[in-house]
């Protein structure tokens, strides 16, 4: 069967015959993959900054934004059938016993660092035709988000972040008042760093939270990201235009920050306007670069004597995929065209090593395999 792999010691990207799987324990489920999405991890893949081959293997099948049809199951299978839809989780548990978060399912807290992810790390990936895994790692999809359900697993790194958010901010007084018989008032503002796929389904996220939201991202407006932007409820201010300082004026006190960009400079220059008893949640990743000057001593003094936090957050866990399909639904019917203009292009396998090595322009692309 066609796959996208990649061959880091030759530095080659191709697409390859990879032999199909098939289902060997009495808990596997075989997919027909139907969207595999394209993100920033996949650019980096197959420009060689990382990605690990299985153990023996000389290629990875690159791709962990998945959307797949059950077409055959394992005798043991209980939850789903031929037909089902399903977006799969990405990490796989190390095998140390001494890592608690691996033993209960949790190895999104990987303590080791030993784990594996498909497309990434150690397990061949989902942009190919066939895939088999452990119906544990699936999860089942309403029929009617079959068109955007491959943006389930980018969604998870909102719910990730927003979980422990109520977690952290448990510690202080922090619930918006509420009077009776009228409707609830934005209390709490929260700034988005990008307008990438993560950024505005973070803005979706926080915006359906009650947060009054701001997408800080460079292009100036009109453009499709700040017409969703405003789409959503959200809005956009262009860094271009606006200097950190002015973006904090326009906003007020910020008490959440959701970088969703890998820059650095950027997100220490906005954690500079952080307010009291504010959050800073980092989920990008940034590449290799020269060091930044960075005042400490003033980050330092806010964190303390303003009671900050700032935590990063990567993967995600089964509760987090299972909140972020709900959460998906209710995006869907708040915002329905907003939801579908997040995906701007879709490509046939064959077009793929250009779609991941190119420049091709949009917010979420998709290699669809149907």
């Amino acid at each position: 069967m066609k796959a996208v792999a990649v061959f880091p010691s030759s530095k080659q990207v191709k697409i390859i015959d990879h032999p199909e799987p098939s289902i060997s324990s009495a808990t596997d489920v075989k997919l027909r993959m139907i969207d595999v999405g394209v993100c920033g991890t996949d650019k980096e893949i197959v420009s060689f900054q990382y990605g690990t081959p299985p153990q023996g293997s000389e290629y990875l099948v690159i791709g962990h934004e998945s959307l797949g049809e059950v077409v055959q199951t394992g005798p043991g299978v209980k939850t789903l059938k031929k037909g089902d839809l399903v977006v799969m989780m990405v990490r796989r548990p190390c095998d140390h016993p001494q890592c608690v978060a691996c033993r209960v399912g949790r190895q999104d807290f990987c303590y080791t660092g030993d784990f594996t992810e498909r497309g990434i790390k150690g397990r061949h990936g989902f942009m190919t035709e066939y895939v088999v895994d452990d119906e544990k790692y699936m999860n089942l999809v309403p029929g009617n988000l079959r068109d955007v359900a491959v943006l389930v697993e980018p969604l998870t790194i909102a719910q990730k972040a927003i979980e422990q958010l109520w977690q952290v901010q448990a510690r202080l007084p922090w619930a918006c008042p509420a009077e009776a018989g009228k409707p609830a008032q934005f209390c709490h503002n929260a700034v988005v760093l990008g307008a990438g796929p993560v950024g505005l389904l973070g803005a979706m996220a926080l915006g359906v939270q009650g947060f009054k939201t701001y997408v800080y991202s460079r292009t100036p407006p009109p453009n499709p990201r700040a017409d969703l932007c405003s789409a959503i409820g959200a809005q956009y201010i262009s860094s271009d235009e606006t200097s950190v300082d002015e973006m904090a004026r326009k906003v007020g006190r910020i008490d959440l920050v959701y970088e969703a960009v890998g820059a650095s400079s950027l997100a220490f220059d906005v954690m500079r306007v952080l307010g009291t008893n504010g959050v800073f949640i980092f989920t990008g990743v940034p590449g290799r670069k020269a060091p930044i000057e960075v005042d400490t001593d003033l980050l330092m003094r806010d964190f303390v004597l303003k009671n900050q936090v700032i935590y990063g957050t990567v993967n995600a866990g089964k509760q987090a995929f299972l909140e972020a399909i709900s959460d998906l639904e209710e995006y869907r019917r708040r915002w329905p065209d907003a939801v579908k203009r997040l995906i701007t292009g879709r490509f046939r396998i064959d077009q793929a090593i250009d779609l991941l090595t190119g420049r091709v322009g949009g917010i979420k692309n998709v290699v669809s395999l149907q």
